[in-house]
């Protein structure tokens, strides 16, 4: 019997089920679209209907119908898992036990690594002391299932391992670490924990903060659990599961930094609000608070690092099409402090909050910044990268006309110059796949062999051109181009798969870019520039074996090489020329 993943995929056509997210076309055999996970102009996300993948060519991302599930609406595997039975009509009582203990068994055991957390807290006099002190309410402990983790090395693991689950289960769950000399510690000691819930309210991972007598310069002030199946801290927000209500009704939401000030602000009457978990705001947090608001109220705190902070999120969320604004705090340092010191000040706040572009033109346009031209076009120029990545064009323009009238520049001047900003940072198709290989860490010859073999994935032409140069195809290659030729094995290496199916992406990606009456032209400049690379690859082994062989003073073996050498640099010469002469036909 198929396993239900399986089955799902075999009742579920990826290209129908991405339509009901995104607009997808069609682009010969394959599909493309504008992809959901970043911004960009040019369509480079490419979906096969054939291998039922999906891959963008713009940010890297791809995978099957779970993978875009999972990426699209923050879920988790199992979570995905649901989602798609469902809709596929496919019943999960039939899920095998070992696919149910490989998710289900990490809820258990951070639901019961919270539970023991809850109870150490309670035994311990100088973590209630501490939670005290820093003005937290037993309601708001019992209610967000604050804990403390012991000082001592593997108290959790021994409590987890009572309970009936296996080691190597508590390590995939980030809750313990086995040392290099193979002894397991709790990865959590001498910490107030803070148990993260995914949207659904189940535990999937916790945020420690070390406690005031146990830091040192070495040890992290917070710690979190590493990325499970189940948790990942980059599409979570702390606290989402219990606020998403209140940022519904009331159409704003104001984002904090940490546990702490979450926690606090929430004390003090504040519900709309959540934080993020240990890491910097992402897309994936946005599209997560989109479905609830298009409204956020940033509170970030007043140092520098804050500041920062701040600017990365103000860009972030404008990208992204939300309404953004900065809550001042005045002379408090974050908003837990204001929260404790003076209640009702951080309501007040949300009400005042500036919007993010005025705190930008604040921020930016100083008395100082308008005394010379030189300071004014560098002040300017900030304020222009800042607009240019709004995603609203009505907006842009709003800012435009306002950056306008406060400087005393033409729009059509700043509207140059802001074009001028923009120069070269739109991608065509050999740039998307340069940009693509720079990630991937490839050589040059690596990325001229893989867009050829994208090439010939989509033409019959171009599979026969290469083969009859199959030797200036590197080694690890020529699998790859059997699989595509459809002369390679059934079931190829799984690396070799996964490039397979990268090219067979990138095939329809580039067909659609290149116009067809270039088609040809590309793939042989392509193929000129390979010969080239092996040739002088082969240049440099010559150049090596000729200074062993002269250093060994053998005269005939010298002659031998150099006369190698010389019709190499021969046949470079001819490609270069015949390079060049398509160049002035082009």
């Amino acid at each position: 019997m198929a396993r239900p993943t399986e089955e799902i995929k075999d009742r579920l056509d990826i290209v129908d089920f991405i339509k009901s997210y995104i607009e997808v076309r069609p682009s010969g055999k394959n599909f493309k679209a504008i992809c959901p996970f970043h911004q960009e102009k040019t369509a480079s996300f490419m979906i096969s209907p054939d291998r039922q993948i999906w891959h963008c060519f713009g940010c890297g991302e791809g995978g099957d119908i779970f993978k875009f599930l999972m990426r699209y609406e923050n879920l988790e595997f199992y979570e995905a898992l649901r989602v798609l039975a469902e809709r596929a009509g496919v019943e999960l009582k039939s899920v095998s036990p070992e696919d149910q203990r490989q998710f289900g068994i990490l809820y258990d055991l951070n639901a019961a690594a919270a539970e023991f957390f809850e109870g150490a807290l309670k035994n311990s006099k100088k973590a209630k002391d501490y939670i005290k002190e820093r003005g937290l309410k037993e309601e708001t402990v019992s209610d967000f299932m604050v804990g403390f983790a012991p000082s001592s090395v593997d108290e959790l693991t021994v409590f987890l391992i009572n309970k009936g689950f296996a080691i190597e289960e508590i390590v995939r769950a980030g809750l313990t670490i086995k040392t290099e000399r193979g002894r397991y510690i709790d990865r959590f000691r001498g910490r107030i924990m803070f148990p993260i819930h995914n949207h659904f309210g189940k535990v999937v991972g916790f945020s420690g903060r070390i406690l005031p007598e146990f830091e040192k310069e070495d040890v992290g002030k917070y710690i979190n659990s590493p990325d499970t199946p189940i948790f990942n801290k980059s599409r979570l927000l702390y606290g989402f599961w219990q606020s998403k209500k209140d940022i519904r009704d009331e159409d704003k939401a104001l984002l904090v930094e940490g546990q702490m000030d979450f926690l606090l602000v929430w004390q003090d009457g504040i519900r709309n609000v959540f934080a993020t978990s240990g890491t910097a705001l992402t897309s994936d947090h946005l599209r997560t608070l989109r479905r609830v608001t298009g409204n956020i109220v940033m509170a970030f705190d007043s140092d520098s690092a804050g500041q920062m902070a701040a600017e990365r999120s103000i860009d972030l969320a404008g990208a992204n099409d939300l309404n953004v604004s900065i809550l001042v705090l005045g002379n408090y340092g974050d908003p837990a402090e204001a929260a404790l010191e003076e209640p009702g000040f951080i309501k007040k706040a949300m009400e005042n909050a500036k919007g993010g572009m005025e705190y930008y033109f604040e921020r930016y346009l100083t008395p100082e910044a308008m005394k010379s031209i030189r300071d004014k076009k560098l002040a300017a120029r900030v304020l222009l990268s800042k607009i240019k990545a709004l995603w609203s064009p009505l907006e842009r323009s709003h800012w435009i006309s306002e950056l306008s009238n406060r400087i005393g520049i033409k729009e059509n001047d700043l509207i140059e110059e802001l074009q001028k900003l923009s120069l070269g940072e739109d991608k065509v198709s050999g740039e998307v796949v340069e940009e693509v290989a720079k990630k991937r860490k490839l050589e040059r010859q690596d990325v001229v062999v893989e867009q050829l073999l994208s090439l010939a994935a989509g033409d019959d032409r171009f599979k026969k051109e290469i083969k009859s140069r199959m030797e200036f195809v590197p080694s690890h290659y020529i699998e790859v181009y059997n699989a595509i030729s459809g002369s390679g094995p059934d079931k190829a290496d799984p690396q070799i798969q996964s490039l397979v199916n990268l090219i067979i992406l990138r095939s329809g990606f580039l067909f659609d870019l290149i116009p067809e009456d270039r088609l040809e032209v590309e793939f042989n400049n392509l193929l000129r520039e390979l010969m080239l690379e092996h040739l002088k690859e082969k240049r440099t082994l010559l150049g090596i074996r000729i200074s062993e062989a002269e250093e060994s003073d053998d005269e005939d073996e010298v002659l031998k090489l150099l006369k190698e050498f010389d019709d190499l640099l021969r046949k470079m010469q001819d490609i270069e020329n015949a390079d060049q002469a398509e160049k002035v036909r082009s």
